[in-house]
Parts: structure tokens; sequence; C-alpha cells
């Protein structure tokens, strides 16, 4: 899968307000590194250097294209093209932030007490993952993969739900950390556009199944896709969308 920044950025606004509040909630005054896993356009370095202004900043992303857009508007920052997946720091960092990555991953059960090892005693992780899935916006792809001609070649790359329950990351997470905070919020979006919900999950969670395919394929699952989402999401009387969306946000101290 590759990334376009300027298709993921159409919604930034949206997409930016989970990684503020997650960021508010992080209760370190002076941390002397902060890491980013799954940076993307880098378009968080400005709020973290905001934050806290001595931090070494390290941003982490396997997207060519967006760490490009990353490093012409960030230059402050040093960004890493590496895989989340198994990219860690040489030493343990004072905050590991990620904002909607860690759900392309599997394997939960392991990465997340992996991830503890990377900060040091007292620092933080603070995840921030989309739990939408169960929503048409997603459940409509899942729809459109196993209506049409494609379905033998995009089934096997289909995830339900690549996010946990809250309970589980608890159940995993509280004997291993010193304090433990999970929540879930609901943001009501309110999306401008013809067909603004299949707009925004182009950006994400559509593209991987774009990208498996071409020429008209790719468009009459791309239509297919549409119709349906949109049925699920009828226009406000002044024209605009409203589309809820999940959020699951942990936060933990080592």
């Amino acid at each position: 899968m590759t990334w376009d920044p300027t298709q993921y950025l159409k919604f930034s606004n949206e997409r930016l307000q989970p990684a503020l509040d997650l960021l508010a909630r992080i209760p370190l005054p002076a941390p002397e590194t902060v890491l980013d896993m799954g940076c993307g356009a880098g378009n968080l370095t400005p709020l973290f250097r905001a934050r806290w202004p001595d931090a070494k900043l390290i941003g982490v992303d396997s997207s060519p294209e967006m760490l490009a857009k990353a490093r012409s508007l960030y230059g402050d920052a040093e960004y890493i093209e590496a895989s989340i997946a198994d990219w860690r720091p040489t030493k343990p960092v004072d905050v590991l932030y990620s904002n909607a990555a860690f759900h392309w991953l599997d394997g939960h059960q392991a990465l997340f007490p992996g991830l503890l090892a990377a900060v040091r005693p007292g620092g933080w992780l603070a995840v921030q993952m989309p739990r939408n899935f169960a929503a048409p916006s997603h459940t409509s792809i899942n729809d459109t993969i196993e209506h049409g001609p494609w379905v033998a070649r995009l089934l096997p790359h289909l995830r339900r739900q690549p996010v946990h329950e809250p309970a589980f990351y608890w159940r995993l997470l509280h004997d291993r950390v010193s304090e433990l905070h999970i929540w879930e919020t609901e943001y009501t979006q309110v999306l401008s556009g013809e067909n603004p919900v299949a707009e925004y999950t182009k950006g994400t969670w559509l593209k991987q199944f774009l990208d498996r395919l071409e020429g008209d394929e790719r468009a009459a699952f791309e239509a297919d896709y549409r119709a349906r989402v949109l049925r699920a999401y009828a226009k406000e009387a002044d024209g605009r969308t409203l589309f809820p969306f999940k959020r699951l946000f942990i936060l933990a101290r080592v």
C-alpha cells in the first residue's frame, strides 16, 4: 500500500482532533525525547514542538511519500523510514506516541507489551486507534469485497476488527504499568462534499483494497463502495454529512 498525503490530508482537521485530545492528556512537563510512531506527513510535529519546545522529536513511518512531505514542512525533527512493527529506539524514550497507526498491525497481544520496553520508567505510552470498523463506513467495504468479482483476491486481506475492545487492552497492560487510562470517544464529524465519507475512507482504510486492483475493476470497486456508503450517510438539510467516528485511547505510565 502506498500513501497519498494529499488525499489523507483532505480531512486533516477531523483526523487531528483525536491526536490533540491524546496529547493534552499526557502529564509530562519536559520530556527529553518524544517518539511519534506512524508519524505520516508529520502534521503533529508542530504540536509536539509547541508543547515541548526542548524535546528531541523523532518520527517513524514506512511511507516514503509521507516522510517526504514531513521533511519538506517540518525540518526540525528526525524522520526515520522504517516499519513500526519492528523498529524500536536504541534507548528508551520519555514519550512513545502513536496516532491512528497500530490498527494496521496484527498481534496486539505481543505488540503492546513490547512497546512498553521502548519507554523509560516514569515515561508514557500514548496511543490512539480508530475503532469504527463496525460502522457503515467500514462494513460497506466488507460488503463490496464479498459481493464482487474481486472477492478471491481481496478477502484474504480483509481484517474485520483489527482493534480489540477496551477491556482487552486493560487486561493486557494493567499489571505491567504503574498507571493506566483507557477510554473511547465517538466524534460527530461534520463533513462537506458530494460523498465525503467515501473520500474520507479513501485516504486510509479503503485505499489498501483499491491499490490491489487496476483499471476498470478498480473503478468498479470504488463505484460500488461509494454507492453503498452514500446510502448509509444521508445529507443533512444544510447539505453536510454527519459522520460519527469512534476512537480508542490508551495512556499508560511505565
